[in-house]
């Protein structure tokens, strides 16, 4: 039986630039289709906007609050709201709120750097 508390799973940062503490995937259990961790945001930070080609996700927010952008459409989001972001989606979530913003991350397949791309902003 696989189980790993929040406590004991080390932070690291993704590509995106949020810190991650990966609670289940295939690098750590017997789990091999998925990922689920938890994100941690500060005040006033953003994630670096980037999408995934092969991965879909879901971000279900737990503490905080936000503004999350996938594609040209931005909406407030705050605990309790769940977000579907399709493979392929350029998405970004910024820290709204005076605490950190925490949201659990679901990626199917399971999270990897390789299938994060980066896009740069626009100049205007």
């Amino acid at each position: 039986m696989d189980i790993v508390n929040l406590n004991d799973a080390p932070p690291f940062t993704t590509k995106d630039g949020s810190e991650i503490r990966e609670l289940l995937a295939h690098r750590n259990s017997c789990i091999e289709k998925q990922s689920l961790a938890e994100a941690r945001l500060p005040p006033g930070t953003s994630t670096t906007a980037h999408y995934h080609p092969k991965t879909e996700e879901i971000y279900y927010i737990t503490h905080g609050q936000g503004r999350m952008q996938i594609g040209d459409e931005l909406k407030d989001v705050v605990v309790g709201d769940s977000i579907a972001i399709p493979p392929g989606q350029v998405h970004q979530i910024t820290n709204t709120g005076s605490e950190t913003l925490r949201l659990l991350c679901c990626c199917a397949p399971a999270y990897e750097h390789d299938d994060t791309i980066l896009v740069e902003p626009e100049e205007g």
